[in-house]
């Protein structure tokens, strides 16, 4: 068969997971169409089209940024049926109704291509039963491909072959999944729900019940089974809300339907609680009101035994709160299972049952053990999957918990252990994860889009990842390469802050890849770094060591230079968030590779400061390479307001519009691809006879510019948008932008722009306003207006 190359995609329904599916594909550059029924009236493509503008309303935003909406091309089934032939692929997410899908499938055979491959989105019916609607001649090019919402921010999907899928064009559908769209894909069986949903939903209804078997209230419930757990903050019933408690019922009720052989179906009922909120219109965060509401100020709760809201206050025993800080994993769950308080006793059960029926069950869904702990992992943000918390605890012992609570009938169902749990003392081993169909530990894919993958999640008893060759580890900042002639630079700090040793650490490794190297990436997990270690300046203030604050930010000046006239390249590997000092780092460095998923911005005007690591000098030399000759105010303008209003992007496409990124930068997809990727910019810098710029004056907008931003300021306090403290720091990020008072046009140089962001700062540092902002923040976690 053909190996597909996926140029154009159709989408088949322009619902909730469709449009957003869409949006999804056009992120990653891919050309989309997005079906749905013609509207009535004169104008055939209005609901399709309200449909993609809804995408643009949506929170999180599916698309990269609001323009990428006009890229998707809306279509109807009666107008343009006849461009499904330019289709590579057709991914079809209409309702959850055979009737309706076959249907469908009728109206599109006659315009699909020999070589279009038709997916399904489905996620509760069989693909057997899908596939057997279909042409022989078509039936090897079906599939399931079942993406999770919002399909944008989880990675997962799952690949499900239909039994005459061609096994080649499953592997290169795995290959696009997973280097052009980012994700991450399991092989999923084709049986009721597929892996995550089979137990993730198993864990939802599981919770449901031994909450209301214990009388626990909704909010105590969500304090126990959030981060306190390892698993996601939203927890339980925040989760609920979040998905819509109609569409949760809708799944429920699903699961029950189809798992009609599941020793475990009972408990697959929607309580009556959750039922009567959803008659009354309560579905969850889409109606503003739903297990949650906010009230004023309050967060209200609702409580089954009142039939109302009450003010959510959890209450955590004290007794189950030291168990759950017991560093030693058996150590706790030993302990909650013999602690006799409700709360102990609902922790244990709900992790017990959830191994109980995965154990069970695995055969049945999945390959391996490690397709259901990376189904946990990245479809239900867990921090480490059922089988290696059932390792973590000790093989043996949660064993032989099982087996006594059901000897002993405590268990949801009375149900053997498989005997593939007494072949093996553990899930997952360095020689691969178990398979209980095949007998043995299986290694993972070999595919070749893996290899081009660095840092992929491991599992516990897993082979540990590269960690190459330490030139040296200062405790903040680790330098590291892999034997390829590029030096890699990792933060060690919490939440990769910008300390004064990593500071030392950057200048060194600049100086060493000078050497000995082909050049520097800046490479670690998400986040990039959160800023600069702010916890020390109000102490240091106040024990008046303005110098040393002082000095610190010549440092950072200097080693951001020294990343930007490196004579090797240096590139910044970024993912998640790459905020302030973060940022002005990535923005010196000659290149930058960004994950999708980056959130840039240069927020310190949020705690009362200016960028003063060279941010506010690189953006007032970018303006004045890009403004046509005395433009400089419509190119400083953008810049002012986004640093101004502490702008964030919300995708690494739209700090490129913001400016924290370069035309020249590269976004890739999956943050798995971001080292080799990074250290192949290196190659390809070098390869082109890379040399740094030279040193040039910068034409600056001086005091005319200045003049008009500090009017509009003034009207902006006048009117009551900003207060003085607010007019103060952004008249100082206005000069440090226009280059000062001088005259429009005058060259400075590189010196002059530093000292003027390095003055504003520290000026603006003393006064009691910033510290109260930087107090407030560090304390808080939000921003102070004052």
């Amino acid at each position: 068969m053909r190996k597909p190359h996926i140029r154009q995609v159709a989408v088949l329904g322009a619902g909730v997971m469709g449009a957003q599916i869409a949006a999804h594909l056009v992120n990653a550059k891919v050309k989309t169409l997005l079906f749905e029924l013609s509207a009535t009236g004169e104008n055939p493509y209005q609901s399709v089209q309200q449909a993609i503008q809804q995408l643009t309303r949506l929170e999180p935003s599916p698309l990269a940024t609001p323009q990428q909406a006009s890229q998707i091309i809306p279509a109807t089934y009666d107008h343009d049926l006849a461009q499904l032939a330019d289709c590579d692929l057709v991914i079809e997410a209409i309702a959850e109704r055979l009737d309706w899908k076959q249907a469908l499938y009728d109206k599109i055979l006659p315009y699909l291509s020999a070589e279009t491959v038709l997916a399904s989105n489905t996620s509760g019916l069989a693909l057997a039963q899908l596939s057997a609607l279909l042409p022989v001649e078509l039936q090897s090019r079906f599939c399931g491909i079942h993406f999770f919402n919002p399909p944008r921010y989880l990675s997962l999907v799952e690949l499900i072959a239909a039994p005459a899928s061609d096994v080649e064009l499953l592997d290169d559908l795995e290959h696009f999944l997973v280097g052009s769209l980012g994700k991450n894909v399991l092989r999923a069986k084709d049986t009721p729900n597929f892996i995550a949903n089979r137990i993730g939903v198993f864990s939802l209804v599981i919770t449901l019940h031994h909450a209301q078997r214990l009388n626990l209230g909704f909010d105590t419930v969500d304090e126990l089974t959030g981060t306190r757990l390892g698993r996601a903050k939203t927890a339980t019933f925040r989760t609920l809300d979040k998905v819509g408690l109609d569409t949760a019922s809708h799944v429920i009720r699903g699961a029950a339907q189809n798992l009609t052989q599941d020793a475990w179906r009972d408990f697959y009922q929607v309580p009556t609680w959750l039922q009567a909120l959803v008659e009354n219109g309560a579905l969850g965060q889409k109606t503003q009101a739903g297990v949650y509401r906010k009230e004023k100020s309050q967060f209200l709760v609702f409580d089954p035994a009142l039939g109302n809201y009450r003010v959510a206050k959890p209450e955590i025993d004290a007794e189950v709160a030291q168990i759950l800080a017991l560093p030693n994993l058996g150590e706790r769950f030993t302990a909650l299972r013999a602690c006799a308080h409700p709360q102990a006793q609902f922790l244990w059960a709900i992790q017990r049952d959830v191994m109980h029926y995965a154990a069970v069950h695995l055969a049945e869904i999945a390959d391996t053990a490690r397709d259901v702990d990376l189904a946990l992992r990245w479809g239900f943000a867990w921090q480490q999957g059922i089988f290696e918390l059932w390792q973590a605890i000790g093989w043996e012992q949660v064993t032989q918990y099982l087996q006594q609570d059901i000897a002993e009938g405590k268990t949801a169902a009375a149900v053997p252990l498989p005997n593939w749990i007494f072949q093996v003392k553990a899930a997952h081993t360095p020689q691969g994860s178990w398979s209980p169909v095949q007998g043995q530990y299986l290694a993972r894919s070999t595919l070749p889009i893996y290899h081009t993958l660095a840092g992929q999640a491991n599992l516990l008893g897993e082979l540990p990842p590269e960690i190459g060759e330490t030139v040296f580890d200062n405790g903040a900042l680790r330098a590291w390469h892999r034997g390829d002639g590029v030096l890699i630079a990792s933060f060690l700090t919490k939440l990769h802050t910008v300390s004064e040793a990593v500071l030392d650490g950057l200048q060194r490794a600049v100086e060493i890849a000078e050497q000995d190297f082909m050049g520097l990436v800046i490479w670690h997990d998400a986040p990039f770094s959160v800023g600069a270690d702010l916890s020390k300046v109000v102490p240091t203030m106040q024990a008046g060591e303005i110098a040393a604050i002082e000095n610190l930010v010549r440092k950072f000046q200097v080693t951001t230079q020294r990343l930007q006239n490196a004579y090797v390249p240096t590139v910044a590997a970024v993912q998640g968030l790459a905020l302030g000092g973060g940022c002005e780092i990535l923005m010196h460095c000659h290149a930058v590779v960004a994950a999708f998923e980056s959130y840039m911005g240069l927020v310190e005007t949020g705690v009362g400061l200016i960028p003063a690591g060279g941010g506010c000098k690189l953006l007032a030399q970018r303006a004045a390479l890009r403004a046509p000759q005395g433009e400089l105010l419509a190119a400083l303008r953008p810049v002012l307001e986004t640093l101004a209003m502490s702008k964030v992007s919300s995708s690494a496409e739209q700090a490129r519009q913001y400016g924290f990124l370069q035309p020249s930068d590269r976004i890739v997809m999956h943050p798995n691809a971001l080292l080799n990727a990074a250290c192949a910019r290196v190659n390809s810098l070098v390869a082109s006879g890379f040399r740094p710029e030279l040193p040039s004056k910068i034409a600056v907008a001086g005091r005319g510019v200045l003049a008009t931003f500090q009017a509009h300021l003034l009207n902006l306090q006048v009117g009551g948008f900003i207060s003085a403290h607010d007019h103060k720091v952004a008249s100082y990020l206005a000069a440090a932008l226009c280059g000062g008072e001088v005259a429009a046009g005058t060259s400075v140089d590189v010196a002059w722009l530093l000292h003027l962001e390095r003055e504003g700062f520290m000026r603006l540092l003393q006064t009691p306003e910033t510290l109260a902002r930087i107090q407030h923040t560090l304390s808080t976690g939000k921003p102070l207006r004052n």
